[in-house]
């Protein structure tokens, strides 16, 4: 299999894997560092207030930073989630990873099922021996008939 017929998928060898990522523009780890210069920015300012009186601003302030702080949290929870779909060893195994948590789940390639059709726009769904899950949350629906090409093609000639 040649890396130039896929447009999704990386191949070594006789292996092909798919990954599929949330499209974040910051980092967790970026994101920490911005919520600590929020906080020093903030709280020297709610410092400065408090020291000339207005005693309400500091409690406002570690509210506000708070609220951001949960805020970031959530999304940094999120911001690696991801699909991996590989083709390799006589396996097609697919793992979902969502808010930390890994979902793991092999079939064998000549029973595997992929849907949905060319035209319609739903989410992939694998399906074999009983097991079925769910992907191409992170790609744009009018690409998703393309992957789904993709997968059946591999699985042919695995």
């Amino acid at each position: 299999m040649s890396n130039s017929v896929f447009r999704f998928a990386t191949v070594s060898g006789q292996s092909v894997h798919w990954f599929l990522k949330r499209n974040c523009s910051v980092t967790p780890s970026q994101l920490g560092w911005l919520y600590a210069s929020i906080c020093v920015v903030s709280l020297g300012i709610g410092a400065f207030f408090w020291r000339g009186g207005a005693r309400l601003v500091l409690p406002f302030t570690w509210l506000e930073l708070t609220a951001v702080g949960i805020a970031f949290i959530l999304y940094a929870r999120h911001a690696t989630d991801g699909e991996k779909i590989a083709l390799q060893g006589g396996r097609l195994v697919v793992e979902l990873e969502s808010g930390g948590h890994c979902e793991r789940t092999e079939f064998l390639p000549h029973q595997v099922r992929v849907e949905p059709q060319d035209s319609d726009r739903s989410l992939i769904e694998v399906s074999g021996q009983g097991r079925s899950v769910r992907v191409g949350r992170y790609v744009r629906p009018e690409l998703r008939a393309a992957l789904a090409r993709e997968i059946r093609m591999a699985l042919r000639s695995a």
